[in-house]
Parts: C-alpha cells; sequence; structure tokens
C-alpha cells in the first residue's frame, strides 16, 4: 500500500453474541458464553487475518462491554481508530442470543438490540478525515435497516467515499425482521448507483429486489441498471444443520464473464453465524490484492467454508491456512488428513 491508508473501512453494528454451550436450548441453559461479532466487523477481521489493513466505524457504550468490544477489535487485527464512545445515561450495546441447532432442530436467534448506541449515531461525529483514508469501504442492509440515523448516516458515507475515489462494497444482507420488502427495496436501489462490489443472495433477488429468469441474468442485470462492476452471489445446500455444501458465482461486467468451481462439500458446520460475512471478507481479498474475480472467488469460498468450522461470529484463519485449504480443495488426487 504504502501511502497509510487502509486497505478496508466498514461501517455497522457491532454486539454482544451470547449462546448457551454445548448445545443446550436457551430455555434450559445456565451458562452464555460471551463473544463479539457483527456483520461489518466479521468482515474488517476476515481480510485483516488474511494480512491487509482494516478498520471499523461504529458506537459503542462507554462502559466494560464497550471496552470488551474494543479489545476484541485490537485483538482481531482491527485497528480501533475510529470508534465513537456513548457515554450518555441510554447507552447499550446490542446483545443477541444464539442458540446451535442439530437436526432435526434448526438454529435460532433472539434479538436484543433495539435503541442501541450505534442507532443514534450522527453523521457529524464521523471524523472528515474517514473518506479519504481508505482504498475501499463496506457496509450492508442491516446496518440500513437499524434506524433512521444509521440509514443516513451509511448513505451519505457511501456517497463521500465515493466520491472521494474509493471502492464501494455492499451486502445486501436482508433481514426480514430489521425492515420491509418495500422499504429495503427502496432505500437499496437509491444506493445502488454508487456501489462497485455487490453481494446478494439469490433469494433476496427474487424476493426482495423482485428479479426474474435465470441467475446469470438476474446478476447481470444490476451491473446494466446500475455502475456495479462486480455482483456476488453464494450456492448453499443445507443437507442438515451440521452438514452443507457450499460454492458461489462471481460476474465480472469488466470482461463479461461468470466465474465459479466446484462445491466444497460435506462441511462440518459448528457454526454458521459469520460464514456469509467470511465470504465477503475473501472476496474483498481477493479484489484490493489481486483485482482478480478468479482469486476473489476461490479466497471467498475458501474463507466462508472454513469459517463454518469456527465458533463464534469472527473468522480465525490467516492467509497460510486459507492457502492450503485452497490448495486442497483443487487438487487431484488424496491429500494428507493431518496437518503436521
Amino acid at each position: 500500500m504504502g501511502d497509510g491508508k487502509f486497505d478496508l473501512l466498514t461501517f455497522g453494528e457491532i454486539m454482544l453474541r451470547l449462546s448457551p454451550p454445548n448445545y443446550e436450548l436457551m430455555t434450559r441453559g445456565d451458562v452464555f458464553d460471551k463473544r463479539a461479532g457483527g456483520s461489518e466487523l466479521n468482515v474488517a477481521s476476515g481480510v485483516a487475518l488474511l494480512g491487509l489493513r482494516t478498520g471499523v466505524i461504529s458506537r459503542l457504550p462507554q462502559n466494560a462491554l464497550g471496552t470488551f468490544i474494543k479489545n476484541r477489535i485490537r485483538f482481531e487485527g482491527v485497528s480501533d481508530d475510529y470508534l465513537i464512545y456513548d457515554d450518555s445515561p441510554e447507552a447499550r450495546l446490542g446483545i443477541y442470543y444464539y442458540e446451535n441447532g442439530a437436526a432435526p432442530r434448526k438454529p435460532s436467534i433472539v434479538y436484543d438490540r433495539m435503541n442501541s448506541s450505534i442507532t443514534r449515531i450522527s453523521f457529524d461525529e464521523i471524523p472528515e478525515s474517514v473518506y479519504t483514508n481508505a482504498r475501499m469501504f463496506h457496509t450492508s442492509g442491516i446496518t440500513l435497516a437499524l434506524g433512521k440515523s444509521t440509514c443516513d448516516v451509511a448513505t451519505r458515507m457511501i456517497r463521500r467515499f465515493k466520491e472521494s475515489g474509493a471502492i464501494v462494497s455492499f451486502d445486501c444482507n436482508y433481514r426480514a425482521n430489521l425492515w420491509s420488502e418495500e422499504e429495503a427495496r427502496s432505500t437499496i436501489k437509491s444506493i445502488l448507483p454508487y456501489i462497485d462490489v455487490l453481494f446478494v443472495s439469490e433469494e433476496t433477488s427474487r424476493r426482495m429486489m423482485q428479479k426474474e429468469g435465470e441467475l446469470s441474468d438476474i446478476m447481470k442485470s444490476y451491473t446494466t441498471e446500475y455502475p456495479v462492476k462486480i455482483v456476488c452471489t453464494t450456492q448453499r445446500q443445507v443437507i442438515s444443520p451440521r452438514k452443507h455444501n457450499f460454492t458461489s458465482t462471481i460476474y465480472s461486467a469488466e470482461t463479461d464473464e461468470f466465474f465459479t468451481e466446484k462445491p466444497y462439500m460435506d462441511i462440518d458446520v459448528i457454526d454458521r453465524i459469520g460464514s456469509g460475512d467470511a465470504y465477503v471478507s475473501g472476496v474483498l481479498y481477493g479484489i484490493l490484492k489481486y483485482n482478480d474475480p478468479a482469486k476473489a472467488l476461490a479466497y471467498g469460498n475458501a474463507t466462508s467454508s472454513v469459517k463454518n468450522t469456527i465458533p463464534g461470529d469472527l473468522p480465525a484463519c490467516d492467509l497460510a491456512q486459507i492457502d492450503s485449504i485452497i490448495r486442497n480443495h483443487n487438487a487431484d488426487g488424496p491429500t494428507s488428513e493431518l496437518n503436521r
């Protein structure tokens, strides 16, 4: 990089995750495992693990829980330079409770995030210097859906980063419990003219964005209707809560090419939360490091697949581990069952 800039800055809510251990039910367990998580932090962490310089922009309560999150961010190798602290009496950290599933019981989530500190963020709290200090900016539909303040701030940040010449990445990440399809569609359409790299599932394209036709045509339509350069769509086959197959497709408007590869088969799913964000981090790493959709695809598929095998929201595999996973995935013959 050499110019002191961040490779990637992200903006979004960071939450406290509480989970009953050992596949216990929330209604029965007496103990919760405490972790940090949040879509944009997960992405920044994944890119940092692969070796690039990242930071996260968010608003945290000025209390012990905020300090726990700050320490976790630093442990992940992500900069906390642009964290904003809320010392008001109403300051709070959003919480979500996650219960692991085991067939036939599905995983489940209970949210307790209403009126968290980030929902009262103002655009003026964001330092002006941030907009010229990153090669790429990333946020998601979750952030847009949290409320009027976060939607306004995220939308204005997208435009400012774009004006400053940064690559802008956006993950639709539609959550029906946060906003309606109509509101989501209207808001996301308003920012698509500023997006370079778009992550959107086939289901979200068909239902929330009301697209029709073959998946390839749907993906390509984002680049003909808007100045989007790259569209990424994952394909996950759920065999059971503990067994998944996974691959993805990337479309590059610049070369008018689709990229895909054979799926990762029979993934042992320990914790699927954050695997979509891990995919985003791998793709963004491939774009930032190599400007190559094929490499972005390979890193995205590998980082997502291996994240399923790790507890918690945050990824944990560095570049050497991901490169080894990619080599094994592409190997023609047998590979060693043990790293030693």
